[in-house]
């Protein structure tokens, strides 16, 4: 290596290690964007608390938060919804569904990103994956696959997103930037796809419209009184961002 190349690379090295002037030695902990509450009814649908497993509270941070319930209608139809919310350890708290769901066995056939519009007008964006996985019958002759739909976002502080690789560029800039640690919330609202599986089962179009009609009536249900326009009008946005 000349020396002329060396100086160069000194010179890159000590610009990069520089940088680590300009981070916050300690980061505010901003308060949650959204109410750590599942309510008991959504519509038609009643809510049934359900058990955190010991699974997850081994791996993630001790300081994470849940809300989670099953919802089911007079007709036997559930929902499930589940609200993790972050601690300080982000990175052992937040996990998107594209990593933990083949650990529980589904595999992920489609993903696609939606807007829901909500009753105000505006427009909520949504992760929406398709999954199917293999379930022994109970004599063991043969499996069936069971397809479902799962719904995901995260909302932080002043952000609301639909996407995992955003969420991680707000959080930087805010912590970089802004000295302070957004609480992320990342909520899952998922149904089995029922056609041919219970007696008037639903097909993927029609818990497609079941699962979207929820979120609706969850969503104002679960965000901070004066948050809601503010975080969803911008979702609607490229980048999501909420001016500060």
């Amino acid at each position: 290596m000349t020396p002329k190349r060396l100086l160069v690379l000194l010179l890159v090295l000590g610009a990069g290690f520089s940088t680590i002037f300009v981070l916050p030695t300690t980061a505010r902990m901003q308060p949650a964007g959204i109410k750590l509450e599942l309510p008991q009814f959504v519509g038609k649908w009643y809510g049934v608390d359900q058990q955190i497993t010991q699974r997850e509270l081994d791996l993630l941070a001790g300081d994470t938060e849940f809300a989670r319930k099953l919802y089911t209608d007079a007709a036997g139809n559930s929902i499930y919804v589940s609200i993790v919310l972050s601690g300080a350890d982000l990175d052992n708290s937040i996990h998107r569904p594209e990593r933990c769901l083949p650990a529980q066995g589904w595999t992920i056939a489609d993903s696609d990103k939606l807007k829901i519009p909500l009753a105000t007008g505006r427009k909520l964006a949504v992760t929406r994956l398709h999954n199917v996985r293999q379930v022994p019958l109970l004599d063991g002759s043969k499996t069936v696959s069971i397809y479902n739909l799962n719904y995901y976002w995260f909302v932080g502080y002043r952000h609301l997103t639909a996407s995992h690789l955003e969420r991680t560029m707000f959080d930087i800039q805010d912590r970089v930037f802004n000295g302070y640690n957004q609480r992320w919330a990342y909520i899952t609202v998922a149904a089995d796809i029922t056609k041919g599986l219970m007696a008037f089962g639903h097909s993927e179009a029609q818990t497609d419209r079941i699962l979207q009609d929820f979120i609706r009536q969850l969503y104002p249900a679960i965000s901070q009184p004066g948050d809601e326009a503010a975080l969803v009008a911008k979702s609607e946005t490229p980048a999501g961002r909420v001016p500060l």
